[in-house]
């Protein structure tokens, strides 16, 4: 009779086990379709934020160039090379009315994105209407494979409205000299 109890007692967790078992894979199979669903609507959900915390970032950074650099006083300071083949431009420092404002060390990959008419924006700023001068210093190797230092000094008038100054750097022939010289600006 023991062995009898005994054995109805295994068959018992057997089946209490199986019973659990079926009940789990049950609950899951009822659960997963919900799950994945409720993991593509907070995908959704979640994309969504990410479009809006984009654009409200992209928003700000409007904001902050405007209360920054107002477009009345804004100047915009780019550098373009005309000759790059002559001329191998290492550093330039770029002051306005005496001030530091800007300076750049450039690699060989850099310079030859230049040589091939490329524009790099040295300085955007503000800067009150009226008579300017930048001083732009600027260390080079000529194509007679000297090293050279030269400080040119421009004038310009800023106007009211945004300007957009373009400091040209050339080298012409016979001596191949760095030269730099204003485009633009108003």
């Amino acid at each position: 009779m023991e062995a009898k109890a005994v054995k109805a007692s295994k068959l018992g967790k057997e089946s209490r086990l199986r019973l659990s078992a079926l009940w789990v894979m049950l609950m899951a199979w009822i659960l997963l379709p919900v799950s994945g669903q409720a993991s593509e609507s907070l995908n959704r959900q979640l994309d969504q934020l990410k479009g809006e915390v984009a654009a409200l970032s992209e928003q700000l950074f409007k904001l902050e160039e405007a209360i920054l650099h107002p477009a009345d006083s804004r100047v915009s300071i780019f550098l373009s090379v005309s000759g790059g083949d002559t001329i191998e431009l290492d550093a330039i420092e770029l002051k306005i009315d005496g001030q530091p404002v800007a300076s750049h060390l450039y690699t060989d990959q850099e310079y030859r994105a230049l040589s091939e008419g490329g524009l790099q924006r040295l300085y955007v700023g503000n800067v009150a209407l009226g008579q300017h001068e930048i001083t732009a210093t600027l260390t080079a190797r000529t194509g007679s494979d000297r090293y050279v230092r030269r400080e040119n000094q421009l004038r310009f008038h800023k106007r009211a409205g945004e300007s957009h100054i373009q400091l040209q750097l050339t080298a012409s022939a016979p001596d191949f000299e760095p030269q730099l010289s204003l485009k633009g600006g108003r």
